[in-house]
Formats: C-alpha cells, structure tokens, sequence
C-alpha cells in the first residue's frame, strides 16, 4: 500500500535525509544529496512505499521548503536541519539588521544564561519574518520570539549562511545580541 499522507510522509523524510539516513539504508553524499530511486526503495523497505509524483508534490509545496532536487533532479536532500554531517555548501551572506529565533518560553531561562546553540544540529536556525519565529516556537510549547541583532553579530564576524528555503543559519548567537521580549 503506498503513503499518500504528505504531511507524515515528510515528516518521514526529514527523519531520514536530515537524522537517520544509515537507519534505513539510505547514502547521502558529502552535500546530503541521495539517489532518488534509491531512497523511494528504502522508504518501501521500511513499508513506507510512495512514488516520485508525491515527492515531487512534498519538495514543492511543503511549507518549509525542507527539502530540493539537484539540477538533474535525480537527486533529493534536505536543505538544513541535519544532525548528520553533510556540507550543504552555502556561501556566506550578509543578513537583515534583525534576525528572529522562534523557541518555547520554557527554554527562555537557559538562552539568556548561555545564548542560542546549535544543539544536535550544524546551525541555529533565524528566520527573517516574526511570524514564522512564532510559528516554530508554537511547535515546542508557549511560543516566545527572539530578536536577535543580526547585524552587531556581522559587525563582530559571525558568519551566516541563506539556506535556499530562505531560512538564516548561524553558528551560535551569544546572549548579548538577543532582546527577549515580554510575551503572552
């Protein structure tokens, strides 16, 4: 029976393209790209069978942009978020004067003690629009919205990267470049 579900079958995906692909005998390269037909055979192995047209319809629409097909489109990866080594290959870019991290007021108290991490994954991840912040942050609880000052950061050379589904990746942003803000 094939998955006709996207939400789930991209949920799926990122597990594999972006944490686990060993789990489930998919190879990325050192850019986290993996052979198309290979990795529709290890879904089905793992009895999560669908075809290229819903990967196609996920790499398309899904609203985070999370993943792309190289130029051939023979090969698919997740654009950022690995917690697996892979060099996507992203230049250097010179951001927007404020930055946002959208995150749970629980984890509030540990970020103005120690700043923002990058965790298990390779960066901390900013977005240019507030309600995208506050949409990520509602996914880990009572959402609160980080101001972080992109452009001090810059100025003291912190290197940020654009991934191609416009989200602002950084090594770390230390305590001092962030303004909490009262939030309800």
């Amino acid at each position: 029976m094939k998955d006709r579900d996207p939400i789930q079958t991209s949920k799926f995906l990122s597990l594999i393209l972006r944490h686990e692909p060993a789990k489930f005998g998919v190879v990325l390269d050192e850019a986290g790209w993996t052979d198309v037909e290979a990795l529709l055979e290890a879904c089905r192995k793992h009895g999560r069978a669908f075809d290229r047209a819903l990967l196609e319809q996920i790499v398309a629409t899904n609203d985070k942009k999370r993943f792309s097909f190289d130029e051939t489109g023979t090969r698919v990866r997740a654009n950022q978020g690995h917690s697996v080594e892979v060099e996507l290959g992203y230049e250097p870019a010179s951001p927007p004067a404020l930055l946002y991290h959208g995150t749970a007021t629980r984890f509030v108290a540990a970020i103005r003690a120690e700043g923002l991490k990058k965790m298990a994954r390779h960066h901390v991840h900013l977005s240019a629009d507030e309600a995208a912040a506050r949409a990520v942050g509602q996914r880990h609880g009572k959402p609160a919205v980080l101001v972080i000052d992109a452009a001090a950061m810059a100025g003291e050379g912190f290197a940020f990267f654009l991934s191609t589904n416009a989200v602002w990746l950084v090594d770390r942003v230390p305590a001092r470049f962030i303004t909490f803000r009262a939030w309800s």
